[in-house]
């Protein structure tokens, strides 16, 4: 599964910014599909997913501002960003989370995108 990325850049407090990606390869087995960032000196985390039964997940700080959507048809998930905050500066990457085999025995695997630079400023 290769992922390619698109959207993201310079925008001030209170502004809005779209990231969308694309998925190609063997992307029938993709299940979940969506974002995380990494900010300086912190761990990577998740911000949004919406599983292949269109289940979503946010984190806390997030809720209410960013909206995950997916295009099952073209293999593309998007990120709506609202209301951006000096905190959501960060670099974001895009994920594809698969599952395949059997009932019995499933194999999982996540791939990422190269990562877009997202910078708020106050």
């Amino acid at each position: 599964v290769q992922l390619v990325e698109s959207g993201g850049g310079l925008v001030q407090a209170g502004g809005s910014l779209r990231l969308s990606c694309a998925a190609s390869g063997r992307t029938g087995s993709i299940d979940a599909m969506g974002w995380y960032r990494q900010a300086p000196g912190k761990q990577r985390e998740l911000v949004a997913a919406v599983t292949s039964g269109g289940s979503t997940n946010y984190a806390d700080s997030v809720k209410g501002r960013f909206t995950v959507s997916r295009d099952y048809s073209k293999n593309t998930v998007n990120l709506q960003m609202n209301n951006l905050k000096p905190e959501d500066t960060a670099v974001y990457y895009c994920n594809a989370h698969e599952v395949f085999g059997p009932v019995e025995r499933t194999y999982e695997n996540d791939y990422w995108g190269q990562g877009t630079q997202v910078t708020v400023s106050s």
